[in-house]
C-alpha cells in the first residue's frame, strides 16, 4: 500500500508539473523572444561600433571584417554588393576546382563561397592580421592560408580558378601587369578562368580609399587592362547606392554565360511580336 501511494504521489507530480510547463510555455516564449531581440540588437550595435572604430579614423586597416556586413550594414542599409562578389565568382567555379584566391582579406569569400565548391583553396594575402584573422574565423580542411605579397611572392601551381576580388586597385599599372603576368602563368591553359571585382573611380577625382593605387575610369577602361592577357573577358557594371561597382571574368577558354557555357540554356530565336 505505501509504494502504491508513493508511486501515485509520484505520477501526480510528474502531471503537476508538466501541467504548469504547459502553462509557463507563453512566457517561455516570450522570454525567449525577447533575449532573441536583445541579442540581436547587441550585435548589431557591437559591430556598428566596429565599423565606426576602424574605418571612421586613421589609420584605415588593410583588410575589411565582412561580419559588420553580415551583422550590421546589410540590413541597416539594404547594402548587398558584398555578397554579389562571392556569388559572381562562384559562377566561375567548377565542382572541384583547384583555387587561389589574391589578396583574400578576412577570408570570408573564400570560406563561405570557393571552399564549398572546391578541391582546395590556397588564399593569400600581405597583411598579418589579415591572415590571423580568416585562420581563427573561417578554417575549412579544405582551404589554407598564407602570408605573402602577390607582386613576389605568389605561390606556383596549375589553378583552375584565380580570384583577385577586391583588390586590383591597390595596385599601380605596372604591377597590375606584372602581377598579371604571375596569374596567366598559373591558371590552367585552355580552362582556367581569373574572376574578381573593383570599383568606379568617383567623378571628383578623390579615391575611395588613401589606399588605392590605380581605380578604374569605366567597364572600358577596366577592360582594357584584361584584354591583352586573356582571349575571352567580360566586364559589366553593377551600380548600387554607395559605389558603382565592376565584375570580370576573364579566360582562354569558356567563361559565364558564353554559349558554350554548360551551365545555361537561352532562346536562340526573338519572341514574335503582336
Amino acid at each position: 500500500m505505501a509504494s502504491y501511494a508513493v508511486s501515485l504521489g509520484a505520477g501526480m507530480a510528474k502531471r503537476f508539473i508538466k501541467a504548469a510547463f504547459q502553462g509557463l510555455r507563453p512566457l517561455f516564449k516570450l522570454l525567449s523572444a525577447a533575449e532573441t531581440a536583445i541579442a540581436e540588437r547587441w550585435m548589431t550595435a557591437a559591430y556598428r561600433r566596429l565599423h565606426f572604430l576602424e574605418w571612421r579614423q586613421p589609420p584605415m586597416p588593410e583588410f575589411f571584417k565582412h561580419k559588420i556586413d553580415l551583422y550590421w550594414q546589410w540590413q541597416a542599409k539594404q547594402n548587398s554588393f558584398w555578397v554579389e562578389r562571392g556569388v559572381y565568382s562562384r559562377l566561375a567555379i567548377k565542382p572541384g576546382a583547384v583555387i587561389l584566391e589574391l589578396c583574400c582579406g578576412d577570408g570570408f569569400n573564400s570560406y563561405f563561397f570557393y571552399s564549398s565548391q572546391a578541391e582546395r583553396v590556397i588564399a593569400i594575402d600581405f597583411d598579418t592580421k589579415a591572415i590571423a584573422y580568416a585562420k581563427r574565423n573561417f578554417a575549412a580542411a579544405n582551404l589554407t592560408y598564407h602570408l605573402a605579397d602577390i607582386r613576389t611572392q605568389m605561390p606556383p601551381g596549375d589553378f583552375d580558378n584565380i580570384v583577385w576580388d577586391a583588390a586590383i586597385e591597390h595596385f599601380t599599372e605596372a604591377e597590375i601587369a606584372q602581377i598579371m603576368g604571375g596569374i596567366k602563368s598559373r591558371l590552367a591553359k585552355a580552362t582556367g578562368i581569373l574572376s574578381g571585382y573593383t570599383l568606379v573611380a568617383r567623378d571628383d577625382g578623390q579615391k575611395h580609399l588613401e589606399q588605392h593605387e590605380c581605380e578604374f575610369k569605366s567597364k572600358e577602361d577596366l577592360f582594357r587592362f584584361l584584354s591583352p592577357f586573356f582571349r575571352n573577358v567580360a566586364v559589366f557594371e553593377v551600380p548600387s547606392a554607395e559605389r558603382h561597382n565592376l565584375y570580370f571574368w576573364a579566360s582562354d577558354g569558356v567563361i559565364p554565360f558564353d554559349p558554350a557555357w554548360g551551365q545555361v540554356v537561352r532562346s536562340q530565336h526573338p519572341m514574335p511580336v503582336g
